[in-house]
């Protein structure tokens, strides 16, 4: 195959700059046809990013012959239900994070993609990203020593959208159950994954704080990984100030970042400090989907596949105390 044509599934903000021009921007890749249940919507989208087709329905997307690959870009509690309608069909896919509301509905996605041998790729695109592969990098190449614990502080206020009881997904338990945790902490907790080795176990405590949506709002958590690193993390999404901060500790020195901001990375070890400031693409997932076309042209195995994303709801889950 040398063009693989894809479909979106769920053309919303996500869309628009993160993923979108991506798939149309990567050679070996053509963006053919979008849905949205809103058809003008839909019919906007594709208008203004050039894309020949648009759907109301999903059904007549992915059954559609011009399309050979799907990009499920929905919120997370419809995940299962298009996801096992493209393994039916037979089409490689991609699943924007997290991989479902639960690890239950995460195993069954994996299972059906898994049962027909077919590609599934999940979006934590930060795995992909340039800033990460030099951290990466640093602990390969053992500059802080053995690695011995990662903790991560993540909080931010209220905003004003929380606080007028108006309704968002992120925040409603019937689709998010651990609310941003499920949106934002996923992110970090599949990164960390990624650098240090799948988690063996891990615990939590999650709260609904401040009474403003179904959602959680404060987890607080312990994890370790398959080679002993121990972790922490804290998340809080009604407190004074926003902060980003992750440090991983080893026995000769210490990395420090952030997840989502653009701060720079800094190395300290017995060697002196360095600070590097790597910037993220215009379009985030740019790497994650040209890993995904090197991948489905069998060039080299992408980093963030089904087993893995499944692994991070896995993790979630045993946090928010359901496993």
């Amino acid at each position: 195959m040398k063009t693989v044509r894809w479909g979106i599934i769920g053309c919303g903000d996500v869309t628009e700059v993160k993923s979108g021009p991506a798939y149309q921007n990567t050679e070996g890749f053509e963006l053919v046809a979008v849905m949205r249940r809103d058809v003008e919507k839909a019919k906007d989208y594709a208008k203004r990013h050039g894309v020949p087709k648009f759907y109301p329905d999903a059904d007549n997307l992915i059954s559609d012959d011009e399309v050979d690959a799907v990009y499920i870009a929905t919120p997370p509690d419809s995940h299962k239900y298009y996801a096992l309608k493209v393994a039916e069909a037979g089409k490689p896919c991609c699943i924007e994070k997290p991989m479902a509301p639960s690890y239950a509905d995460s195993l069954e996605i994996y299972e059906a993609f898994q049962k027909k041998n077919i590609p599934l790729f999940i979006a934590y695109y930060r795995r992909s990203l340039p800033r990460f592969e030099k951290i990466k990098g640093w602990l390969d190449g053992r500059l802080i020593g053995t690695v011995r614990t990662i903790k991560w502080q993540l909080s931010k206020p209220a905003s004003d959208l929380d606080k007028s009881n108006g309704y968002n997904w992120r925040t409603d338990a019937k689709i998010a159950p651990g609310g941003y945790f499920d949106d934002l902490a996923s992110h970090g907790l599949d990164l960390f994954c990624y650098l240090l080795g799948q988690v063996v176990e891990a615990k939590g405590v999650a709260l609904n704080q401040q009474g403003l949506y179904s959602a959680k709002d404060a987890v607080t958590a312990c994890w370790e990984h398959e080679s002993g690193i121990t972790g922490y993390g804290n998340w809080n999404f009604g407190s004074y100030s926003h902060e980003d901060s992750v440090e991983i500790v080893g026995d000769e020195g210490k990395i420090s970042f952030s997840i989502f901001h653009d701060n720079p990375l800094e190395l300290e070890n017995g060697q002196g400090r360095e600070t590097l400031e790597i910037e993220n693409p215009q379009y985030i997932q740019k790497y994650h989907v040209a890993y995904m076309k090197s991948h489905l042209f069998r060039e080299s195995v992408h980093p963030s596949l089904g087993s893995s994303g499944l692994h991070t709801s896995w993790v979630m889950d045993k946090i928010l105390g359901v496993l």
